[in-house]
């Protein structure tokens, strides 16, 4: 179980006094003619709350001896709920987020206005305003805390606006048990999808019967899709995003898939490649080990305190080394050829979480270790990925029983 009041408490120990924080849930995304795309929870909102509901807005008040949470909620719509279903009560929005009070969204401007300028039925003064400012480099992007810093600037110039978004992120850095056990949940039925896929290897024809497969496995364990699946054969593989998965399949080509679900909105990122054929040509088996040796070596040398540049340049090292030893390269800088990401990303709420860059690998941070080599002029393309958590000492392996060595694939897939 995760404990949303313990990451508020997180929060609340950041604040200054006669400070509020404001965060919203975020809205429906148009998507053409009278529909939506499905709606997604903002992430930094549902790591306070676990509410998964749009146009929910939640208050921390921290004024003196004070530390108080509210949510602001819509009162339920009876036509609506014909509709689209019913949305949340007051009872279970305060069961699931553990705040002190919930309101309805009728309530917040009185309410919360009343903090910035107190009348004598209201005890409580705040001259500071933390707000999520997330800024993307989106055409006309927008959000509720962009929107609200300038009603705040126009209506109320004495109160001091800031951005808790930072805080937030370096929060999500560190996981909890319960969080660790959801992107194990994740990663389970991951490992699930990706084996249903290798069970029917002498069925795949092409990339989409593949997806077919994965994405049963998902449905059928109720989990949606984390980012659009990668299920790339032969040339397409050497295509770091290629999401088309539609290719036919030609024989003795290898399939990479990098595919990733939510728990609970807690993710997970994998990727795993193997032969159609079910067994490696040599060559295949060459680059394959090349890329193994780096993902395991890469997992020992990551722990607390490591810098993300350090186990980038070890990862290219190891790259270098073995593709030098096959006579692919002869100096290291030609491995920006066939390798061109980074080792890893950190995962969470987010396929690639938000963290601060400058921290590195800090003890109960969840990242992903994905070395691969996309060598286009033999239709190879291999990157095999772990989720691994990180420690005081060394890296705890997640997804270590989704098999990856080669006698491991090939016995399997007999």
């Amino acid at each position: 179980m995760i404990n949303y009041c313990e990451n508020r408490k997180k929060i609340f120990d950041l604040l200054e006094n006669r400070s509020i924080v404001i965060l919203h849930s975020g809205y429906d995304q148009h998507k053409s003619a009278d529909s939506n795309r499905k709606f997604e929870i903002n992430k930094n909102f549902y790591y306070l709350t676990g509410i998964n509901q749009k146009d929910v807005k939640l208050v921390l008040v921290k004024i003196e001896e004070k530390m108080l949470s509210w949510l602001f909620i819509d009162e339920i719509d009876e036509v609506m709920a014909k509709w689209v279903g019913r949305t949340l009560t007051k009872e279970e929005a305060k069961e699931i987020s553990g705040v002190d009070e919930v309101y309805y969204n009728s309530q917040f401007d009185s309410l919360v206005s009343s903090l910035y300028q107190p009348t004598r039925h209201f005890a409580y003064e705040a001259d500071k305003v933390y707000l999520d400012l997330e800024i993307k480099k989106i055409p006309l992007y927008n959000s509720f805390g962009l929107d609200y810093a300038k009603y705040l600037k126009k209506n109320y110039p004495s109160v001091c606006v800031k951005n808790i978004y930072q805080s937030i992120v370096e929060a999500r850095m560190q996981k909890s048990e319960g969080e660790i056990e959801e992107i194990k949940k994740s990663i389970d039925t991951t490992k699930n999808a990706i084996y249903n896929v290798m069970k029917h290897h002498n069925e795949l024809t092409n990339e989409s019967i593949a997806t077919a497969y994965h994405d049963f496995t998902l449905i059928c364990e109720s989990k949606p899709n984390s980012f659009e699946n990668i299920i790339a054969s032969g040339k397409n593989a050497t295509i770091l995003h290629y999401d088309s998965n539609n290719s036919d399949i030609e024989e003795n080509s290898l399939l990479l898939m990098d595919v990733g679900c939510y728990t609970n909105w807690y993710s997970s990122d994998i990727s795993r490649t193997f032969p159609v054929s079910g067994k490696f040509t040599e060559k295949q088996k060459q680059v394959y080990e090349i890329v193994l040796d780096t993902n395991k070596k890469c997992i020992e040398y990551a722990k607390d305190g490591v810098s993300w540049k350090d186990i980038n340049d070890y990862a290219k090292s190891l790259l270098a080394s073995g593709l030098k030893k096959m006579g692919l390269i002869k100096e290291d800088n030609e491995l920006i050829k066939y390798y061109f990401h980074s080792i890893g990303h950190s995962l969470g709420l987010d396929v690639h979480d938000p963290s601060i860059y400058s921290k590195g690998l800090v003890e109960g941070m969840v990242i992903t270790i994905e070395p691969g080599l996309y060598i286009e002029e033999l239709g190879i393309g291999i990157r095999i990925e772990d989720n691994i958590m990180i420690t005081k000492d060394k890296a705890i392996v997640l997804s270590k029983d989704i098999i990856k060595e080669v006698e491991d694939i090939e016995n399997f897939m007999k």
